[in-house]
């Protein structure tokens, strides 16, 4: 760990097990969440899963890579996409679909009938006059 030692061991004697022991991966494992996992189905399930399946969930919904990157504590955005990668390769297929649906948009607004829908001229003097 990294970081000043002196705070490292207030927080190791601020979060103790039920016997005011230093609280230890290992210990709250046993003693909590491998019973909470078995306990609804889930038995063999880690900590670490969990928080892979978060980090996924972040992707598969868009999350940008440093965000994620962030939410892991990871050293570099290089490595949550060394990682991650299949899972941002899914995401750029969405991407890719939903660029090809506002091109088919921008395509449709092109060809509308004069004097139906929003007056598009319009929009783009207002912008170059405040551009």
């Amino acid at each position: 760990m990294s970081g000043p030692s002196w705070l490292y061991g207030w927080l190791y004697r601020l979060f103790t097990s039920p016997a005011s022991d230093v609280l230890r991966n290992n210990n709250f494992r046993r003693r909590v969440f491998d019973r909470a996992a078995t306990s609804i189905g889930l038995a063999g399930l880690t900590p670490h899963e969990l928080r892979h399946t978060a980090a996924s969930l972040a992707v598969a919904e868009g999350a940008n890579v440093k965000a994620v990157q962030r939410m892991l504590g990871h050293a570099s955005a290089a490595m949550t996409l060394d990682v991650y990668a299949d899972l941002i390769e899914d995401v750029l297929d969405q991407v890719a679909d939903r660029l090809d649906r506002a091109a088919g948009r921008a395509a449709a607004d092109s060809v509308r009938t004069e004097r139906v829908g929003p007056d598009l001229d319009a929009v783009h003097q207002v912008r170059r006059q405040h551009g």
